[in-house]
Formats: C-alpha cells, structure tokens, sequence
C-alpha cells in the first residue's frame, strides 16, 4: 500500500439576524434532510435543506484536478503496516480569478470563495454553490434560486436572507447569510482531500476492469459495522472525501483475493494508494488426456484443504482468480467426479488440468 498526496477551507462568519421562529423551522427541515448537516460538513453532495428530487442531481464524479506537480517532496509520517507512503507534495494551488460583477440599483452582490481549511489554499475548480430560499415553501421544501459550478461567483441577487450550499465531492457545508445593498463576501471551509487507488499484483498493474474498491470511515481495527462511504471506485478514480482515516477493502476478482489497508487523507492534498495483492489467474479444463480438449458442461468448484468452498462455475474453461495458496480443483462431468490438488503462486497465471480418470 502507498499513500502520496497534493494540494488541493477560511474562515467562515455569520451576517445575519435571522427570526427565532425562521432559523428554527430552517433547522427542523434540515435535520429532516440530513441528520448530520448541524456540522456542515456532510458525506454528500446533495443540498440538506431540500428533500430528494426537489434539486437538480449534480454531477456523481468530481471534477477537480489535483494531480501532483513534480519535483515536490516531503517525507510524511509512517502509518501502520501493511502502509507505506510515497512523498507529499505540498505546493498549493492557484487561486483562479474573480469574476467580476456589478449590482444595479435595488440589487445586491454576493462574493462567494471557498478553501480547503485555515490557511490553504482556495479551491479552484469541483464546487457546486446553490443558493436558497431563507425559509420553506407551503410544502416544507426550500426553494432553491440559483446555482453556480464557477469557484468564485459573484452573485447578484435581490436584498434580503438567504441559505447558501456549497459541495465538493462527499464534502459540503450550508449557511444563512444576509445581503443588502453592497457587496457581501462568504467563504467557506471545506476540507476535502483526493483519494486515488490502484492495484497491482507482483510487478504488474491489474486491470481497472478486474479489481474495485470500497471506502469506510475509520480504521479497519475499530468496533462496530459501517457502512461505506462509497463503493465499487473504479481503479484509478479521484474520490473527494474529508480530511481524515478510511479502510479500504480492495477485491481483485470474484473469489477471495481481498486486501484490507488503513489510509490517511489530509485536506488539499491528492493521496495515492497502490494496492499490493498476492494472487493469480487460475483457468480450469477437465480433458480425456494430458493436454487434450476440454470437456464441455463441466460443473467446477475450487476448495481449500479445509473444504471450504472459494469458487462454484459451469464451462469448459471457467477462469478465477486466486489468493496464492494451496487449493483442490473439482470437476462434475457427465455424473462422474474428478479432482486435483494444485498451488497457486503470486503473478504466476496458469492453467490447472484435470483428467478425466
């Protein structure tokens, strides 16, 4: 396993002298929404003051890049096996500019920015910004009156209370803000990292097609059952998640060739993991005799000396990957049983005949 990272939050005050009874139904239907937005940073991109469906869907991938410069490098602390981490780049990104605009009379300017933490840098590219209504329609929904995906719009709107929703992949935060009649500055936090993983068997790179990824919150040592936090990533996908420790559970293949390793993820920084299995191609052909044809409709099952079943298929030359180790090859054809013993030994693909005798 090798974690490296880039760049990729300021902070954030209230303007607003919002009514008790306004606040508190925004709060109500935003507990509704999204249990966890009190602490407006939330594991989706999805606006919490709005129920499901009342908002345009952004875009499922994310959009930034934050793909390391070269020739920057720091040694970064060593985490527990089986992680090792490559150097992190720490230059900060540029800072894009400002898109001007101008208020007419009776309007006002909304100047909005976000950073990925204190003293980080602005980022420049990925967000989502959608502004709201300040208090629900007759059907409890907020309704929603402008969006922008430009890092730093500046929004003319009419004076008056509003509820601003930023995302940036799994990372987002929400707040009331106030306009009147000048130019209104809010910048958010949003301490969001890049999550990139391969996978690699012996020397080689494994396919995209043949190995995914799940992500949890937390260290795989923790107690309790999680769900994650996205599943299925395709190899070499840049996921946006807040800063701090996942698990991964990386499957190459369909059978039992799984890897568990715990990663740090630290804010405007790109992380980079190689997943290391150990593990093979296996292809199975039951023939009449020593390097014959296969036999068709053969029904095969792959077990471990314990008897423990890895893998069950149907074909004549059925292919499993294997997590290297000693396995038995049990081949049903035409009512008659026949088996083998055979090892499997890391990026050694091969095939394993069984005769039919």
């Amino acid at each position: 396993m090798m974690p490296t990272r880039t760049p990729c939050r300021d902070q954030s005050r209230f303007r607003v002298q919002w009514s008790r009874a306004g606040l508190r139904a925004l709060l109500v239907v935003l507990a509704l929404a999204c249990p966890q937005v009190a602490s407006a940073q939330l594991f989706t991109d999805r606006p919490p003051p709005v129920p499901p469906g009342s908002v345009p869907e952004a875009p499922s991938g994310p959009a930034m890049n934050l793909a390391p410069p070269s020739g920057a490098a720091a040694a970064p602390a060593p985490l527990p096996a089986p992680i090792t981490q490559p150097p992190v780049s720490a230059a900060p990104l540029a800072a894009p500019p400002a898109t001007a605009a101008v208020a007419t009379p009776g309007q006002a300017v909304l100047a909005l920015t976000a950073r990925y933490g204190k003293d980080l840098p602005v980022v420049n590219s990925g967000l989502v910004w959608r502004i709201y209504a300040d208090k629900p329609d007759a059907a409890g929904a907020f309704k929603l009156i402008r969006e922008e995906r430009t890092p730093t719009p500046n929004i003319v709107l009419p004076p008056g209370s509003y509820v601003v929703h930023v995302g940036l992949g799994l990372v987002s935060a929400v707040r009331p803000v106030t306009l009147r009649q000048e130019t209104t500055r809010e910048s958010f936090d949003l301490p969001a990292g890049g999550l990139r993983i391969d996978g690699r068997v012996g020397s080689s790179k494994i396919p995209p097609n043949q190995i995914a990824f799940d992500i949890f919150k937390g260290s795989q040592f923790e107690v309790g059952d999680r769900a994650p936090i996205s599943q299925n990533i395709p190899a070499g996908d840049v996921l946006l998640v807040p800063e701090g420790t996942y698990y991964i559970i990386s499957k190459y293949g369909d059978a039992n060739s799984i890897v568990r390793s715990d990663i740090r993820v630290q804010a405007s920084k790109l992380t980079d993991v190689i997943v290391t299995h150990r593990a093979a191609v296996v292809t199975l052909k039951l023939v009449g005799d020593k390097g014959g044809e296969a036999l068709a409709n053969t029904a095969w099952s792959v077990i471990t000396p314990a008897g423990d079943v890895i893998k069950e298929s149907i074909g004549a030359f059925p292919r499993v990957i294997l997590a290297e180790g000693e396995y038995r090859a049990i081949a049903k054809n035409e009512g008659k049983v026949f088996e083998r013993a055979f090892n499997v030994v890391n990026g050694v693909d091969g095939e394993v005949e069984v005769v039919a005798r």
